[in-house]
Parts: C-alpha cells; sequence; structure tokens
C-alpha cells in the first residue's frame, strides 16, 4: 500500500484499521482476520480499554513487528505531565511490545489547560524510545500552534472527525500546510445515512464499487488517511481496496459538498468538548 510522509518523514499507510469497541477474545478474532487481511496500521487509546488485546494480536500474528505500526492515545484525565508519562508506560506495558509506534494524546480538554504538559511527557516518552512518533487527535490549529510554541515540537498527526458530511477542509488545508498527516475517524459516518445518500451511490455505480470504497477513495484523494473498522473478512479486503480507486476531480468536490454546518456525528467541537 502506499504510504503518506510527515515534516519529518514518519510514514503511515493510506488506510488504517480502527480497534474502537473490539476488546476480548472476539475483538482479537476481529484484528487477526484484519492483519492477515492486510492492514498494518491499528488504532487504538487507553481508554478503549483493548490495548492488551491489540498488543496479542500482533505478537501472534506471525508479521514482523517493524511491518506493523501501533498507535494509542493518552486519555484526558491523566494530562498532569506526570501521570501521562506513566500513562504511555502502562499502554505499552499493556501491549506486551517493546514499543509504540505512535502515540497521540486524544482530546485537547482546553479548559482543562493541561494539553502542553502532557505534550511534553509524550515529547520524553519519544525520547526515551518508549514511542516511536507522536501526535494529537481533535486538536484546532490554535492547539497545534501552541504546542510547538511552547515546546519546539509539531506534531506528526492529527487525527480528527473527518466524513463527507463534516469535509473539515480548513483543518486538511492547515495540516498539509505544516507537514501533518490528517488521519480520519469515523470515516464512514457512524448511525447516519451516508453510505446510502444517492451521490455516493450514483458515484460508487459508475466505478463498480461499494458505497463504503468511494467514501474511503474520496478520503485519500483529500490527503486523509482514514481508520475504518470492519469485522468481516469480505469487508476488511473491500475497504483496503479503495486505494486502489480512483475518483475524478468532479466527484470529490459533489462529495465534499454534502458537508453541513451541523455534520459532526455527536456535536463534539474541540473548543468545548473535554473527554476524560
Amino acid at each position: 500500500m502506499r504510504t503518506r510522509n510527515a515534516y519529518d518523514g514518519f510514514s503511515l499507510p493510506e488506510i488504517g484499521f480502527g480497534t474502537y469497541k473490539l476488546n476480548g477474545a472476539s475483538g482479537l478474532e476481529t484484528l487477526e482476520r484484519a492483519i492477515d487481511a492486510g492492514y498494518t496500521m491499528l488504532d487504538s487509546a487507553f481508554n478503549y480499554e483493548n490495548e492488551g488485546m491489540v498488543g496479542k494480536a500482533v505478537r501472534e500474528s506471525g508479521v514482523d513487528r517493524d511491518s506493523l505500526q501501533v498507535v494509542s492515545k493518552l486519555p484526558g484525565r491523566h494530562h498532569d505531565h506526570d501521570e501521562a508519562v506513566y500513562t504511555v508506560e502502562e499502554s505499552l506495558f499493556r501491549t506486551g511490545l517493546d514499543h509504540l509506534d505512535l502515540y497521540l494524546i486524544h482530546w485537547p480538554n482546553p479548559k482543562v489547560g493541561k494539553y502542553v504538559e502532557a505534550w511534553q511527557a509524550l515529547i520524553e516518552a519519544r525520547e526515551a524510545g518508549v514511542v516511536g512518533a507522536i501526535g494529537v487527535c481533535n486538536f484546532l490549529p490554535e492547539h497545534i500552534e501552541r504546542l510547538e510554541k511552547e515546546t519546539g515540537v509539531r506534531p506528526v498527526v492529527n487525527q480528527i472527525e473527518l466524513h463527507p458530511y463534516f469535509p473539515q477542509q480548513e483543518t486538511l488545508d492547515y495540516d498539509a500546510e505544516h507537514g501533518i498527516l490528517t488521519e480520519s475517524w469515523s470515516p464512514l459516518g457512524r448511525g447516519n445515512n451516508l453510505l446510502s445518500n444517492p451521490v455516493i451511490t450514483e458515484i460508487a455505480k459508475a466505478h463498480d464499487a461499494t458505497p463504503g470504497q468511494t467514501v474511503l477513495a474520496w478520503h485519500i484523494a483529500r490527503g486523509a488517511i482514514p481508520i475504518p473498522k470492519a469485522a468481516s473478512p469480505e469487508r476488511q479486503t473491500e475497504n483496503l481496496q479503495a486505494a486502489d480507486l480512483t475518483l475524478s476531480p468532479g466527484e470529490v468536490d459533489r462529495i465534499t459538498a454534502l458537508g453541513r454546518p451541523d455534520g459532526r456525528l455527536a456535536d463534539q467541537d474541540p473548543a468545548e468538548y473535554e473527554e476524560f
């Protein structure tokens, strides 16, 4: 699969695999299938309570460790510097691996205002070799600029809510301008009618593709890295094949035009929303 590079050379595949709500033995089976299907970037989080499952899947996969990228995230309740330090270490211990490839701050929680000291802890974890690269989730440009101003270190990744009903063009442009890779969470929407939208289904039919493949191809065409989740081997493979689907600029624009002011799935505006 093709990869995308951040400003410092850190790279990610064009499509990753999300593990939200994948837990226990059933989650392990799903993730093992995903690795077998060819996914190499596995997105987890401390708050997903599945870092152990992800690590076990990686260890038992038979795939060379250096060929897989394991991602986790720091929860808001551990933004205090010292707590952040041991939380990153706990994430690593849970996986049973010798390092994590990418670690992100899950939400900025600007009212609490401790995301800079959390970021400093991630910098130290990277310098200690606990994690290979560091980034953020749901950060606005103002949050990222503060991180770099106060620590001198810019994130390599910003994972944000991004789908056709919420296209996030301004954030995509900002990230690209600063060499930050943009990842899309809930790239196919969640609990809405996105995949049955007539614009999506019409374009999918024109390419003999599924609506899901069409939406994932839209992400890739815009420079974002979608991280869909799928349980069945058929859907996992189908999603990966979206990387081979090329949409025309006009088709991309038609899908982007589906964006709407109330497009967020759960009204989680990073300027106000906080998650612990």
